[in-house]
């Protein structure tokens, strides 16, 4: 399962790319102890192609983040996807998840929004048409559990509230309060 990096993406997505792959690969042939993990990181077929070292990087992470914390992760998965049990997700998905969750419960410098964005384009681009909205449920389902704050972390959903445009008067929400504000500004409409 080897999809060729676009250069047009940031670094990141590539990283994630590369993570989510390995993840997928330990799926099928599971690694104990950190060593291995890097084993079979740098021997990924996906990660030897790889010309970018930031992406590079960033994927180990990942992939070791999710590995001493799978336990957890794993757990999360089970108490909010409706008593699927881990055995019965396919792994794309597994997979998918599990780097999501890592994303949110561990990264204090990857949004909430950012996490569930980046494991839908990964079950676009690898699962098949089921897997999209089966992880977005999950992930929106946990979202919402931080949003509340029931992990202990400290992130929020970022509804992005001031950027939306009534449709019908052209106005701005105000955030607080919910009133309309006045009209939208021309940058924000398109208008010149």
């Amino acid at each position: 399962m080897t999809a060729a990096p676009d250069k047009r993406k940031g670094s990141r997505r590539q990283g994630r790319t590369l993570a989510f792959q390995v993840l997928f690969g330990l799926g099928f042939v599971p690694q104990e102890g950190e060593a291995e993990v890097r084993l079979a990181f740098r021997r990924n077929p996906a990660v030897e192609e790889c010309e970018l070292e930031d992406a590079k990087t960033f994927a180990s992470q990942l992939v070791q983040g999710v590995t001493d914390n799978l336990a957890e992760i794993d757990k999360v998965i089970g108490k909010h996807s409706d008593h699927w049990k881990i055995g019965r997700i396919g792994k794309v998905e597994l997979a998918i998840l599990r780097l999501s969750l890592f994303e949110i419960l561990h990264r204090s410098d990857i949004p909430l929004k950012v996490a569930i964005n980046e494991a839908i384009e990964l079950a676009k681009s690898f699962g098949d048409e089921n897997s999209r909205s089966f992880v977005n449920g999950i992930l929106d389902a946990v979202a919402r559990a931080v949003d509340e704050g029931r992990f202990g972390i400290e992130k929020k959903i970022d509804k992005k509230i001031d950027k939306k445009i009534d449709a019908k008067t052209g106005m701005k929400p105000d955030m607080k309060t919910g009133t309309k504000t006045g009209k939208a500004d021309a940058q924000t409409t398109g208008e010149k």
